[in-house]
């Protein structure tokens, strides 16, 4: 049996890059799947469409802004109103203004903390009085090595990454006597779209640094959060893996 079978899940940012794989791969073992998105309606719902024909579950795309606290609770409340449950939250939504600290502004220290951070907050919020009348349910918050380790010129993202490993753990405290888990996935260097469009010197460089040598893939991101979204994983919470080919080894 495929290991998300009949389980509903929810994924925020799920249109595109890591999302988007992490949407195609809980499908693939049958879980019938909710995404939110920003903007592009046509896209998004175009992409729902072909994803319900390949692999023949119900998709449902939401537009909606994980960091609006009311916006966030219409989206779970129309997934549970069109499903009556939901088993799996990825908080995958995120952004990046990446700058040296004496050159970010307010706007953009906000702006990520808002989409990165608060929208963790707002989506876990949202889903807590279903799954705990569920007494059951997995939260995967995205978080990224950046948010273990640090990197400069990006003092915003990595303080919105460490803060939700923080977050993850006190939730999975709070939550566990329920069995619902929360746990975190730390992804390192991941080959999507957006680093499609960079010099493949400077791609080939960050390869090179990495033990695995090779960058990874929204697939690799996408198949530990099937591991903390199953059944497999029922005696794990308030844990963060990390899918970084070495890079924090």
């Amino acid at each position: 049996m495929a290991l998300l079978q009949d389980k509903v899940a929810l994924v925020t940012g799920g249109s595109r890059g890591i999302g988007k794989g992490i949407v195609e791969r809980f499908l693939e073992e049958g879980a019938d799947v909710a995404f939110t998105y920003v903007s592009s309606p046509e896209k998004a719902t175009a992409t729902a469409a072909e994803l319900a024909a390949k692999s023949g579950r119900k998709v449902l795309a939401i537009q909606s802004d994980a960091g609006n606290f009311d916006q966030a609770q219409k989206a779970v409340d129309e997934v549970v109103a069109t499903w009556g449950k939901l088993d799996i939250l990825v908080n995958n939504a995120g952004i990046t203004k990446d700058q040296l600290l004496m050159r970010m502004s307010e706007a953009d220290f906000d702006a990520v903390i808002n989409t990165n951070l608060k929208s963790v907050f707002n989506m876990t919020k949202a889903v807590i009085r279903t799954m705990l009348k569920q007494r059951s349910g997995s939260i995967i918050n995205m978080s990224s090595v950046v948010g273990v380790q640090g990197n400069a010129g990006q003092a915003n993202y990595a303080a919105s990454k460490a803060g939700i490993l923080g977050f993850t753990k006190s939730i999975a405290k709070e939550l566990g006597s329920r069995n619902i888990r929360s746990n975190a996935v730390a992804p390192g260097f991941i080959e999507t779209e957006m680093t499609a469009a960079l010099d493949p010197k400077v791609v080939e460089g960050w390869r090179e640094g990495i033990p695995l040598k090779r960058g990874g893939t929204p697939t690799d991101v996408a198949n530990a959060c099937v591991f903390l979204g199953s059944d497999l994983s029922s005696y794990i919470t308030g844990q963060t893996l990390s899918v970084c080919g070495g890079m924090l080894s």
